[in-house]
């Protein structure tokens, strides 16, 4: 039988599914993370490695001559040098889509929480503050209706289009710049304009564009300026997308109303972000890809790679 080692199970699995359809495949050993220095002694001489974060480096895949495919739990393998694999006939795959339904009703959680503050709300009731209020209701901060707002999307691939569904469903008007798509017929009802019409008229940002060199800090001083004072930015796409610093400056004097950020620039943040300092910027754990049902998509979809692969007929490669 094959062996199938799976360097860090936690992130994709932290007990609530099963590691089954790879268990088919193969002789499968497990282990819940890996240091950089051990990752050589565990993979051994299996010729299959399963990865979520864990780094596989040239020197890593110089040491383990008969790897021959890595199979990545995740749709970005940046932690893996896909050139030093291609030059070695090493096949690696990724999960391309799975958490579109996900990140889409993670962008309305974080949007909501800006617009109704639930929480808020929720810990003054538990505090007493609604029974020693003279009025019959009260609410702590400004409340938003998001029907009639306009949504700009940068980014109008599959999750920006499942966005845009849900925010013509609350009633707002959508608008989104993408540069590649020219029309999308999938959502009619959205506008496809430019990124300085997205910025200049939106009301709530969402960023949902990869990460390359042209959209690195694609928000950043110069493009909160084009912005409507008070806008709300969202992003559940990659963190250097925003300029840090100049986002938390736009929060501070309220040229930006608040802001949700599911990624940062470094993860884990190894020191303190300058958004952490900004009370109206909700920021998670990058999370927005991990319901179970999301996760189960994802583990299907890794094992239907594994499987294809051992067939002859490798699918979702990112280094051919």
């Amino acid at each position: 039988m094959k062996q199938i080692v799976i360097l860090d199970r936690y992130t994709e699995n932290p007990g609530d599914l099963t590691w089954e359809g790879f268990e088919a495949l193969g002789e499968v050993s497990v282990y819940d993370r890996t240091p950089a220095e051990q990752v050589v002694s565990r993979i051994g001489e299996a010729e299959i490695v399963i990865v979520n974060k864990t780094p596989i480096t040239r020197d890593n895949l110089n040491a383990c001559p008969k790897l021959r495919y890595i199979g990545v739990l995740a749709t970005g393998y940046n932690v893996i040098d896909v050139e030093a694999a291609k030059e070695k006939g090493i096949v690696v795959t990724n999960i391309p889509t799975y958490g579109t339904t996900a990140v889409a009703q993670f962008v309305f959680a974080l949007l909501l929480e800006i617009c109704h503050h639930a929480a808020l709300h929720s810990e003054a009731v538990k505090k007493g503050e609604w029974q020693t209020c003279p009025d019959f209701c009260f609410w702590k901060r400004p409340l938003i209706e998001l029907a009639g707002k306009k949504l700009g999307i940068i980014g109008f691939g599959r999750i920006g289009q499942a966005v845009a569904k849900l925010g013509i469903a609350f009633g707002m008007e959508v608008l989104a710049f993408d540069a590649v798509l020219s029309a999308c017929p999938q959502v009619p009802q959205a506008r496809l304009t430019t990124l300085e019409e997205v910025l200049a008229q939106a009301d709530v940002i969402s960023l949902h564009c990869p990460l390359l060199e042209s959209t690195r800090g694609i928000i950043c001083k110069e493009s909160i300026a084009k912005m409507k004072d008070g806008a709300i930015i969202i992003n559940t796409s990659r963190g250097p997308l925003i300029i840090e610093e100049d986002l938390a400056e736009a929060l501070r004097t309220g040229k930006v109303l608040a802001a949700g950020m599911d990624v940062l620039n470094v993860e884990p943040p190894k020191e303190k972000s300058p958004l952490f300092d900004c009370e109206n910027c909700l920021i998670t754990p990058h999370i927005a890809w991990a319901p179970k049902e999301s996760r189960e998509r994802l583990m299907n979809i890794a094992v239907d790679n594994l499987f294809k692969f051992l067939e002859g007929a490798p699918v979702n490669v990112v280094n051919r």
